[in-house]
């Protein structure tokens, strides 16, 4: 870019006292995130460790100690680097210091908001998103503050051009909002309870399209920012390639907003966006390793400072991990290998693979470089650090190693015939078992990372004691006149005329022949990619194409919101549309009438009717206690699933289900057809005492779940929220819902009392014992004279029993194969099994 030389230099104190505040926090959380996660991997290795206390249950800290690794430990870590850096790169001080204490506060009080709601059992269920509806209004607020402050700082810059680290923190700025407020967009009940305004299938969708979007926005982007500054600051060397950069940032953060779909494999999503998800998955292979070579060839003549430098021991085993993750990940996402994966511990240690590894090594890379800097000083000791790489590494490994081999070995067991085609350890419990080794592996390998980071925290705590916290304060050149284009022209310019073009192209292609429905999209992406390339390239008067967008933070922030708008509109709209404007199901009978052709037939059994007052607060209460952390909802068309569960998931069963209950993982066996398998009294039971009924079972006991009672003035409001989404209640069922949930509450205690329990009728244990038989049938009897005659209740019809002989092998896929018809409800599969 053009600029003419005004020779003026302007004095400059940088605002390091916020990034200060965010690197004590930093410490402070990450000692809080990491104990969480000894607790709950010891919840998992010892029942016992609930201690009997609802708040401390495995189901209620999971989600406490993800969200605060992510958000309280990586975030704060992330906003100091960004702070720092962005500073330093646009030469000058922060655009508001009021803005930025407003920030960290604020988030500070978001972080406490979370750790005193999620354990008290108030949650949204979906991962990474569990804060209530008051708190993700914070969200929103903070964050919208944290990017006024960033882009006032931009405005006023003294130094031309944007960075590469600047290009990944405008990624994460602008698209953070756009997946945090889809996704949590809910119909609040009152002030501490809300239902997402999605359901069923859109609502999965919607959740890990966020889902795994909030891994690529807050835990990769940002951090590949800090990559991108501190990295060679270390080592004292350039970034190895400018035009790799280029390449790495669009295709990343275009290919990443894709591919949310790989996590809801073999589900009851369509399988178009399945196959979307898994196809941009595996693309995602060229940008994210193009990233990790550009960062470790960064350190070209400069290799023998990993033998010496704490520093870069970490940041280079950072972005090794980074390289390890993002080449799992779409291993993850192709099919095969997710219906062995999916479920399993192998998922576990994927994810903490990438959090220890990527995030927490970079967080200490980035605190062991800042502390000393801004402190005035040096290392408190040198030797304390780099026995805590060595301790970190080790407890990475194992526990990573552990959960590959106990998630390769629960798929093995789960999925494991006998010679005549039936399931070899038809006991669930029997694959936990099997992991109980590996668990205190992992258990060890958790504890050791732990102390490692306590390390850590002593020795830097020493070395601010040591030295003296000062802001700096430079002289740098004033910010010289610009001779350039305007924004609108390089908006408009031939590598994004002919990017998009490709883009429509690729996607006519696609929707136009679905047979080779892979090919135009890789296709697509390779001539975009190339490009960019072009436009990195072209040398033109003034610089480069994406050298005069540098100068252009208006344009730069516009074309990155587009990259990521393009993948989330092509994802959500579809399903979203098809769902609200064509008329959902038709039930299949007898009758011989031909329903219109725009509606989908679905037989009764398989077409979910509204749940109960009873039922509707006992899934509240399911939610609330966590149990989806452990349990998942979605039986996959596999012949080992169908005959350990039941028949497999249609999406039409889950269309009031606000928000959705598939899961991700099963350290419990899979709930959707739990209804009518077990009597009242097993449940119960299993509720009180989870060894009683399941031998060697980890699950915590719910006995507190008998004395709580359920507030049933607040029903009327949760069914008129629900209709308000599309629950077909009637004006008579919500008129007489506390009379009816009592009812039905009362039948279920009569039935528990019969068999010598004595317990109340509302409360929360009858409550979640009605939803539990619910699950996967239809609406059950709320009354004892619907009781006595079972022709007035519409159940789910009886299933053959299973035959002496296995069945045509068309009735049921093979392991690790259903087609997409099947798979979305066009076939019978699982009449072999009843499995109710």
């Amino acid at each position: 870019m053009a600029t003419a030389d005004t020779g003026r230099t302007v004095r400059v104190e940088y605002n390091d006292s916020v990034v200060r505040a965010f690197l004590i926090a930093t410490l402070v959380w990450g000692v809080v995130g990491l104990s969480l996660g000894v607790l709950v991997a010891t919840q998992l290795s010892f029942w016992q460790a609930n201690f009997g206390i609802e708040w401390l249950t495995f189901g209620r800290l999971r989600p406490l100690h993800t969200n605060a690794a992510i958000f309280a430990f990586v975030g704060n870590s992330m906003f100091a680097g960004i702070y720092h850096s962005s500073q330093r790169l646009l030469k000058t001080r922060l655009g508001s210091d009021g803005l930025s204490w407003i920030h960290f506060w604020g988030w500070q009080i978001i972080i406490v908001c979370a750790a005193l709601t999620i354990p008290l059992g108030f949650t949204q269920s979906k991962e990474y998103a569990e804060l209530i509806w008051p708190i993700d209004l914070m969200v929103a607020l903070i964050w919208v503050v944290f990017a006024v402050n960033f882009f006032m700082t931009v405005a006023k810059r003294n130094e031309p051009n944007l960075y590469v680290a600047l290009w990944f923190y405008i990624a994460t700025i602008v698209t953070i909002p756009v997946l945090y407020i889809v996704n949590n967009l809910q119909l609040p009940t009152g002030a501490l309870h809300s239902y997402s305004i999605f359901g069923g299938v859109q609502d999965a969708l919607v959740q890990w399209w966020y889902g795994h979007n909030a891994v690529g926005f807050f835990l990769t982007t940002p951090i590949l920012g800090l990559m991108y500054y501190y990295l060679p600051k270390a080592a004292g060397r350039p970034v190895y390639s400018y035009r790799l950069s280029i390449v790495h940032f669009w295709a990343l953060i275009f290919v990443y907003i894709w591919a949310g779909p790989h996590h809801l494999l073999y589900t009851a999503l369509p399988d178009w966006a399945q196959s979307l998800g898994m196809v941009f998955s595996l693309m995602l292979w060229a940008p994210s390793w193009g990233g990790m070579l550009n960062g470790l060839l960064t350190l070209r003549g400069a290799w023998d400072k990993l033998r010496t430098d704490p520093v870069i021991k970490f940041f280079i085993a950072a972005v090794t991990f980074y390289g390890m993750s993002t080449f799992e990940g779409p291993l993850l996402s192709i099919k095969t290998v997710s219906s062995l994966g999916h479920y399993t511990d192998w998922i576990i240690g994927h994810v903490h693979g990438g959090t220890l590894g990527w995030n927490g090594f970079m967080a200490a890379g980035v605190s062991y470089w800042l502390i000393p800097r801004l402190w005035n000083t040096k290392l408190y000791n040198e030797k304390w650090a780099d026995a805590h790489f060595w301790i970190g590494l080790f407890g990475i490994l194992l526990y990573v190693g552990s959960m590959w081999i106990s998630g390769v070995n629960m798929g093995l067991y789960w999925r494991a015939l006998d010679a005549d085609g039936f399931l070899q350890y038809p006991d669930f419990v029997e694959g936990l078992i099997s992991a109980g080794v590996l668990w205190k592996m992992r258990l060890v390998g958790g504890s050791f990372y732990l102390v490692g980071f306590l390390l850590m925290v002593a020795n830097l705590t020493l070395t601010m004691q040591k030295g003296k916290f000062q802001s700096t304060v430079v002289e740098v050149p004033a910010m010289p006149k610009l001779q350039t284009v305007s924004s609108w022209a390089l908006i408009k310019g031939k590598p994004v005329v002919f990017s998009l073009g490709v883009i429509v192209a690729a996607a006519l292609f696609a929707v136009s022949s679905p047979v080779t429905f892979a090919l135009p999209i890789t296709f697509g992406a390779v001539l975009t990619v190339a490009a960019i390339l072009y436009a990195g390239a072209e040398k033109r008067e003034g610089g480069s194409w994406h050298q005069l967008l540098e100068g252009k933070p208006l344009a730069f922030t516009i074309l990155s919101l587009v990259a990521i708008l393009i993948g989330g509109i092509a994802e959500l709209v579809p399903t979203i549309v098809i769902d609200k404007n064509a008329p959902a199901v038709a039930m299949a009978d007898s009758t011989g009438v031909v329903p219109a052709a725009d509606v989908q037939v679905v037989e009764s059994r398989f077409l979910q009717q509204p749940y109960s007052p009873l039922e509707l607060e006992g899934r509240d209460v399911y939610i609330s206690e966590g149990c989806y952390n452990c349990h998942s909802q979605m039986i996959r068309p596999f012949r080992h699933e169908t005959l350990r569960y039941g028949e497999y998931s249609r999406a039409s069963e889950f269309r009031y289900d606000h928000p959705f209950q598939w899961g991700s993982k099963r350290t419990g066996p899979d709930l959707h057809r739990v209804g009518g398998k077990y009597p009242n009294l097993w449940h119960y039971q299993h509720l009180m005492d989870p060894r009683s009924t399941s031998q060697g079972s980890n699950m915590p006991v719910y006995a507190w779940l008998k004395t709580r009672k359920v507030d049933f003035t607040k029903t009327r409001g949760k069914m008129i929220a629900m209709r308000k989404l599309g629950v077909p209640y009637t004006d008579e069922d919500i008129a007489d819902c506390q009379d009816v949930a009592k009812s039905q509450g009362t039948l279920i205690a009569s039935d528990l009392q019969a068999n010598a329990v004595t317990i109340e009728p509302d409360c929360k244990m009858v409550a979640v014992i009605a939803y539990l038989q619910r699950l996967g049938r239809g609406p059950q009897p709320v009354a004892l004279e619907q009781a006595a005659a079972p022709e007035a209740t519409p159940a789910t019809p009886e299933t053959p029993e299973i035959p002496a002989e296995p069945a045509a092998p068309v009735d049921v896929p093979a392991d690790g194969e259903a087609d997409g018809a099947t798979q979305n409800g066009a076939g019978d599969l699982g009449q072999l099994v009843g499995g109710r």
